[in-house]
């Protein structure tokens, strides 16, 4: 996670540090995102180097996915964020005019290069009634489309890593019924095609969160997935603050201290960040498997990557 023009951000060669110090705990996949680490002039050299140890994934807006498209040769996926089929509501949730078709471009020239790209749109009640068509028209293009959730922070903790924003009426999804019905297609729709990269034990716990407000994950912050900001804190996830330097993680990932953090976030509630609920889900190793055993497109070129 980074955010624009902090002087205080890992070095090069810290970021690479912190990289080795993960690959040793046995993090076995990466994200990079935002802000937008793009922005970065030495993201090629670390991508580079995240590459070698772990599965790689790179989020933009695509904005800047073009432009570093030399820097992307070596992850194994680059998801852009594409919430809509219309370029006006498209610019209009980016709030940025022009940033529709700059994202549409981003996806066609990075399928053209040969880089594993995806569409990830984020859900949300303004453009909940076209999330099938979307998908429909990226999936059969041979795109594949993951998902987010809008959702929003609250209550923060007073000096959590990052935040997603605060609560936004128009954006927060009411339709609980329309919801249920996008998960059914869902299902349905990936009998036909895999390029649609969500699991169907996913699509049941958003569909029963959304009809009577059931969880049925706990959270596994701390345990299968935690964050690192760009200044090399960790947390669990990023409604939380600091616990650790990734530079100590090793010393005190088996710690009291952390498996009682581990006890408290499994009860927490506060969010419904999709990552979170696939990590929380399935886990690491074991969540790969069931990806593969979905024969989701991307695992099978994962596969085929990792072995020549």
């Amino acid at each position: 996670m980074w955010r624009e023009q902090d002087t205080e951000e890992l070095s090069t060669e810290e970021i690479k540090k912190g990289l080795d110090v993960l690959k040793e705990l046995g993090v076995l996949e990466i994200v990079f995102s935002g802000g937008n680490p793009l922005l970065r002039s030495d993201i090629g050299e670390i991508l580079n180097h995240a590459s070698k140890s772990f599965v790689t994934t790179v989020y933009d807006n695509g904005s800047l996915a073009v432009e570093k498209i030399d820097k992307l040769q070596d992850v194994d996926f680059v998801a852009i964020s594409l919430d809509t089929l219309d370029p006006e509501t498209g610019d209009y949730l980016k709030g940025v005019k022009g940033s529709w078709q700059k994202g549409l471009e981003a996806i066609q020239k990075l399928n053209e290069k040969g880089i594993n790209v995806g569409v990830s749109p984020t859900i949300s009640q303004l453009n909940l009634h076209e999330i099938t068509d979307l998908t429909e028209y990226f999936a059969a293009r041979g795109v594949p489309v993951w998902y987010c959730l809008y959702s929003y922070d609250t209550p923060p903790d007073l000096d959590q890593v990052f935040n997603i924003g605060r609560r936004a009426d128009e954006f927060e999804i009411t339709d609980s019924e329309m919801m249920c019905q996008i998960c059914d297609s869902l299902v349905e729709m990936k009998r036909k095609n895999s390029n649609i990269l969500i699991t169907n034990k996913i699509l049941e716990a958003v569909k029963r969160l959304f009809l009577d407000g059931k969880r049925l994950w706990k959270c596994q912050a701390l345990r299968n997935f935690f964050v690192v900001d760009h200044l090399g804190r960790v947390a669990g996830c990023h409604l939380r603050s600091p616990v650790t330097s990734v530079f100590r993680l090793n010393e005190v990932w088996s710690s009291s201290r952390f498996n009682e953090l581990r006890s408290q976030y499994a009860e927490c509630t506060r969010c419904i960040y999709l990552c979170y609920i696939f990590y929380s889900l399935h886990g690491g190793v074991i969540g790969n498997f069931q990806i593969a055993q979905e024969r989701w497109r991307n695992a099978r070129l994962l596969l085929k990557r990792r072995s020549s």
